[in-house]
């Protein structure tokens, strides 16, 4: 080999041992680095993925064998996800992992980073996943993350934010599902994303009736958790004829009253609702019996009076699990109830029927004192 050809092959060589050391780019280091710097060095086990992260070597060249084991995933010479395990880590989230701007997922799942969430998180453009939950973050959800248009999931439950929802969060064209249970929002349900499959907002101090307009064009949500709120008046029938809805979650609320119409489509999903521990009164909608899948309906402790629609017992009927028990139901339960083949479980207890036999799962719990019917009832004793 000629001495300019070992030249040109040892210079290849370097370069190519220079491209590995900084295979990186650089701003992602940076990043990396304040995001390491922001977590307190004593929340962070030598066995846990924060721990191998050690700029001695490049975050993104293989193989890892002790540094950058886990925790982070490249592509090519750019970090695409953070996914950290769950070991406590505590700090805060610094404005800077903004520099990831190729980054996909950001999961810091079950720890105990706290402070307000970066409104920088918007300069994100490729963000599909933002799973914040079981943290300690506080403060709003910011505005600026109405913009992330790749979101697929946002996941904030269980932290400590506040205050309203952002109003733009019908933005997020891409959602599809969205947890912000167990925090401490307010104020209304906004416009929500219409891609929406799954919304969650357990456990929270949302207010003020559900409006068809925060629902509009929802054409494939499945379900809806928001139990546990402060949401008030009454649901309307076309909360139960959203097209896709399979689950129903809204106990313990404030809602008064309840419009049921049958079904305008034959092939409903709707498999389960909770309705329980609200303000409900008047009399149990027969035609929750027409929804054809429904397998589960739950009324407990409401203010539910009058007889059991007898359709509720329907031989051909699709419901199994039946909770009507601490309402102010009267009459004796329909027959099909206690019939040989019948498949229903569930409570009737608590109320003020007659007749329902404590053979029967569905009576194990006692009825309410006459006096206590009476009284419901305006004095008058109600109906056997």
């Amino acid at each position: 080999m000629s001495n300019s050809k070992r030249f040109i092959f040892i210079l290849l060589a370097l370069f190519s041992l220079v491209s590995v050391h900084s295979l990186t780019l650089s701003s992602d280091i940076s990043a990396l680095r304040a995001f390491k710097s922001s977590v307190k060095p004593s929340s962070i086990p030598p066995n846990s993925c924060l721990a191998t992260w050690d700029f001695t070597t490049d975050p993104c060249s293989e193989p890892r064998v002790t540094h950058f084991i886990c925790g982070i995933t490249c592509s090519g010479n750019r970090v695409t996800h953070i996914t950290l395990d769950s070991q406590g880590y505590t700090g805060t989230l610094t404005p800077l992992v903004s520099r990831l701007t190729q980054l996909i997922a950001l999961d810091l799942a079950e720890n105990q980073f706290y402070g307000p969430i970066p409104s920088s998180l918007s300069s994100l453009p490729n963000l599909q996943q933002l799973i914040l939950r079981v943290n300690t973050f506080s403060g709003s959800v910011p505005q600026s993350l109405t913009s992330l248009k790749s979101l697929l999931t946002l996941d904030l439950s269980r932290n400590s934010l506040s205050g309203p929802l952002p109003n733009s969060i019908n933005s997020l064209t891409s959602l599809t599902r969205l947890d912000l249970s167990y925090n401490r929002l307010t104020g209304f349900l906004p416009k929500l994303p219409t891609n929406l499959n799954e919304l969650a907002a357990k456990a929270n101090s949302l207010s003020g009736p559900l409006y068809k307009s925060s629902f509009e064009g929802l054409t494939q949500l499945m379900v809806i958790e928001l139990s546990e709120n402060s949401f008030t008046r009454t649901l309307e029938p076309w909360f139960f004829l959203l097209p896709s809805l399979q689950q129903i979650n809204l106990a313990n609320n404030s809602f008064t009253s309840v419009v049921v119409l049958k079904p305008v489509n034959i092939y409903s999903q709707l498999v389960a609702i909770n309705l329980s521990f609200n303000r409900i009164g008047g009399f149990l909608p027969a035609n929750f019996a027409d929804y054809p899948m429904l397998r589960s309906l739950s009324l407990s402790y409401n203010r539910f009076r009058g007889p059991i629609p007898w359709e509720y017992s329907k031989k051909n009927g699709s419901l199994q699990r039946l909770f009507l028990d601490g309402n102010f139901l009267n009459g004796s339960p329909p027959a099909g109830f206690f019939a040989g083949n019948t498949v229903i479980s569930g409570s009737l207890g608590d109320n003020c029927l007659r007749s329902c036999p404590v053979s029967s799962e569905l009576c194990l719990k006692s009825q309410k004192p006459a006096s206590i019917c009476q009284q419901a009832y305006g004095g008058k004793k109600p109906r056997s």
